[in-house]
């Protein structure tokens, strides 16, 4: 009898957080029993478990295959090869003929027709873009049955007056890495202790993706499928109001737009925000007529673009945040009681029904207002004193493809020179520049994306204040106040090329091609990978190929026939080099016609590299992750990413480069701190950023002084402050994004493939090295006056001048490479990105001793 009270008592124990659909749905809603619940799908109820995403889709495939009101299709695949579903949702006989209401509804946006009074309004309703953020894709589950099975008068009116898009899971990678780990820690009798294992995930965290990456800043960037997939509907469908279901600290309440007032950004016009406040009361009617706790208007800023709430506002949409208190489990004890993971689905459902009531009172309303925000672009062109950018990317075809391949995606049109030409004594020439008009009906978007905005009215920012792309890129580029004797190409620049056909190559005393193309890197690891014995010019040269002289920069890579091991050489070479579009060199003699020969002792043997990539508590989840993507993406290397407890365990003598990026190493054993000494002293290239580099000056392997946040912070006189003053005083002591100007020695070997001495760098912590009293040991120094784009108080400003940006020396027979800040932040500082890959590259042929 006791055993059956105790698997009773056990039982009733794991349904403790468990609720039917009659805790989520007023009872007066009626449902169609045809079609499933997520109960009879998923074998639990919604809120007890937390859902996997397979689980999520399964479900979201049967609602479809019941329901005449929904279609649902793939839009693309993550990292981890999960599907990206979303689900289109309106009356059956709309449904049946979609496209065309999609095409009707993006020429009423465009103004080729009038704003249809019965035109439905279109919704993107966006769950989840951080993986340990779940209730947003575990309410989606409740708000797709809603709309698949709903009988009321509420479903009826939005199935006649709207089309949603509705995305599931933002984020498939982190909502499955933290579905596995809430419940795989989930006991029978869940535990509210905030300090359990359930609510303190391992490092790294699932609020990223594969990679690591946050995706909710990648809206703009567009680094990984997930946001491409979801950028090509935005702009297909061009939706009137977007939703974008977070959650926060679990001792928070509800957060929904709009935001602090002065934070939006300065190209959000004045009627989207009017627009947000209106929908705002429906969010708060609903709340208070659940008592919930909700705050409005004083976090979070609508500033950077590249966040899921802010993009649509400079894209003609509504974007809007919501913020749930996170239960980070099942169930977790906080200041407001004891908050359980069902309870925060229903809050994130509660503000769905809330927003589908505000799109319907406000339909008329956002359809006029979308219209004419593209109406006025032209209008904003025409007074504008800019008329549009020059982009250039000299010797670099497949950076400056990156970077239209990015303008594309977001609809901005990009024209090629057909003539050069000359800008204040700046020549751009037309085989690789293009001209990008202000004058189209991305205008907003543009101006924000070529920001170089400093001053602001309110200084503090959740995010980034600075992200201008040319610059991310390295481009050369410049603003027009005329297009006189500009002459371009009529048609915009498209993705569409023709795949390249591979050139056979005959047998010559030697083959070479430069290092300038984005793609370089990776065409070299392949070469090294495939056997192929390569050289690295240290000097110029110039040599006879193809019956003409052509000089080669330093940099440049040399494959001479004579050292090769495999016999087969050639035709490795030529299968490799057909899948980069780099020109692959012929040479006929050793004796080249002017600089070193292809004997000398300047050109120097490459090898692979081996990378540990040291990660684990101590690191940056995200910074560790965006050296993973550049060296996977851009190199094509795998690195040995080890956790710093395991270190000691680890035969150094394995890698070739030991990389650090930010994060706080002080504490690594002494025993590992001294075979990293003896590691670089007999060879080794180790990397430090950030946190890495002043873990590496403080061991004494690299010879440099740093400034830190409280030196940085020293600076600021707090006379007469007062209590009140301290977010203020703490805003302009921080960098939260900004982009500097460095000083680059063009003759240094990490420095290879740049072509001009400012190489634009993002910082985003006040962190600086000082430069190096030796000249040969700064690579990069930040110049007089660094500040190109974003906010940083002239303290800090004062500080950076003639700082160290990038340092390097030997150390024994190795080297050490040290940099202020993090050369691949977010995947898209493709400047900065290629001094990382040269000192995988070149880091051994490093020659200055520190001072």
């Amino acid at each position: 009898m006791r055993s059956i009270f105790v698997f009773l008592f056990l039982s009733l124990s794991s349904f403790v957080s468990a609720k039917p659909l009659s805790y989520y749905f007023d009872d007066t809603i009626t449902f169609d029993p045809s079609v499933p619940t997520p109960q009879s799908v998923l074998g639990y109820n919604v809120g007890e478990w937390h859902v996997r995403h397979d689980q999520l889709v399964y479900y979201m495939r049967a609602l479809a295959d019941s329901s005449e009101r929904i279609n649902i299709q793939t839009i693309g695949y993550t990292h981890e090869q999960r599907p990206l579903v979303m689900l289109t949702i309106a009356a059956p006989e709309r449904l049946a003929n979609i496209e065309q209401v999609r095409k009707a509804h993006l020429a009423q946006v465009n103004g080729e027709q009038p704003v249809d009074t019965n035109a439905p309004a279109i919704m993107y309703m966006g769950y989840s873009v951080h993986g340990n953020e779940p209730s947003g894709s575990n309410a989606a589950l409740l708000v797709a049955y809603y709309l698949a099975a709903a009988q009321d008068e509420r479903v009826q009116k939005l199935l006649a007056d709207t089309v949603i898009l509705l995305d599931p899971s933002l984020n498939p990678d982190g909502l499955a890495r933290f579905a596995s780990w809430a419940n795989s820690n989930r006991a029978m009798v869940p535990s509210s202790d905030p300090s359990t294992r359930e609510h303190n995930e391992n490092w790294p965290s699932s609020r990223t993706n594969h990679y690591w990456f946050d995706l909710n800043r990648d809206w703009l960037l567009l680094q990984h499928p997930e946001s491409r997939a979801r950028i090509a509907q935005f702009q297909a469908w061009q939706p009137n109001v977007l939703t974008d279901f977070h959650e926060m600290g679990p001792n928070s309440t509800y957060f929904f737009q709009p935001g602090i007032p002065s934070r939006k950004n300065p190209h959000t016009p004045q009627q989207n925000v009017d627009l947000t406040k209106a929908i705002a009361q429906h969010h708060a009617r609903i709340l208070d007529s659940h008592e919930r706790l909700y705050f409005t208007e004083e976090a979070f800023d609508d500033f950077y673009v590249g966040k899921g709430s802010t993009y649509p506002d400079v894209n003609g949409s509504v974007g809007i945040l919501f913020e749930q208190a996170s239960s980070r489990g099942h169930v977790q004890d906080t200041i407001n009681g004891r908050l359980e993971f069902p309870f925060t689905i229903k809050n994130q459902l509660l503000t769905n029904f809330s927003t589908f009531d505000a799109v319907l009172e406000n339909r008329q309303k956002l359809l006029a207002y979308q219209q004419d925000f593209f109406k006025q672009a032209t209008k904003l062109a025409e007074k504008d004193k800019i008329k549009g950018y020059l982009v250039s990317a000299p010797k670099d075809a497949t950076r400056l493809r990156y970077f239209l391949s990015l303008l594309e995606q977001h609809q901005v049109d990009a024209y090629a020179l057909t003539d050069s030409v000359t800008v204040d004594k700046q020549k751009f020439a037309a085989q690789n520049t293009y001209f990008v008009p202000l004058e189209q009906r991305q205008y907003r978007l543009i101006k924000a994306m070529f920001s170089e905005q400093q001053s602001f009215i309110d200084n503090t920012f959740y995010d980034v204040s600075g992200w201008t792309l040319a610059h991310a890129f390295n481009l050369e580029f410049k603003p027009l106040d005329s297009v006189w004797g500009v002459s371009v190409a009529q048609q915009a620049w498209s993705s569409e090329v023709q795949q390249q056909q591979a050139q056979p190559l005959a047998r010559h005393y030697a083959y070479a091609f430069e290092w300038f193309d984005y793609d370089a890197p990776k065409l070299l690891t392949k070469l090294l990978q495939n056997g192929i014995e390569a050289r690295v010019a240290l000097a110029e040269f110039t040599v006879d190929t193809a019956g003409k002289n052509k000089a080669f920069a330093a940099g440049s890579i040399v494959i001479p026939a004579g050292v090769q091991k495999r016999d087969d050489w050639l035709k490795v070479v030529e299968d490799v080099s057909a899948q980069f579009p780099i020109a692959m060199h012929g040479i006929e003699s050793g004796l080249t016609r002017q600089g070193i020969d292809l004997g000398s002792r300047q050109l120097a043997p490459v090898t692979l590299p081996k990378v540990l990539l040291v990660g684990g508590q101590p690191a940056s989840q995200y910074e560790v992750g965006e050296l993973w993507y550049y060296l996977d993406r851009h190199v094509g290397l795998a690195p040995s990413i080890i956790e710093a407890d395991n270190l000691n365990r680890v035969d150094l003598d394995k890698y070739t480069h030991i990389v650090f990026a930010h994060g706080r190493y002080a504490d690594l054993s002494k025993g590992f701190k001294s075979k990293l000494q003896s590691w670089v002293n007999e060879g080794g290239v180790v990397w430090g950023q950030k946190g890495g580099a002043q873990f590496l000056a403080d061991e004494q392997i690299l010879k440099a002084t740093y400034l830190t946040r409280k030196d940085m912070a020293a600076s600021f006189s707090t006379e007469g402050m007062n209590y009140g003053d301290r977010d203020k005083l703490a805003g302009q002591q921080r960098i939260a994004g900004a982009i500097f100007a460095s000083s680059v020695d063009l003759t240094h070997p990490l420095s290879y493939s740049l072509t001009r001495e400012q190489l634009p760098v993002f910082k985003n912590s006040t962190f600086l090295l000082e430069q190096s009293d030796s000249p040969f040991v700064n690579v990069a120094t930040y110049t007089q006056k660094p500040l190109l784009a974003g906010f940083t108080h002239d303290n800090n400003v004062s500080q950076i001048a003639n700082g160290g940006a990038v340092l390097a020396h030997r150390v024994g027979r190795g080297a050490v490479v040290a940099m202020s800040d993090n050369p691949v932040f977010r995947g898209f500082w493709y400047g900065t990105s290629r001094i990382f890959s040269n000192a995988l590259f070149f880091g051994e042929h490093i020659e200055a001793d520190a001072p």
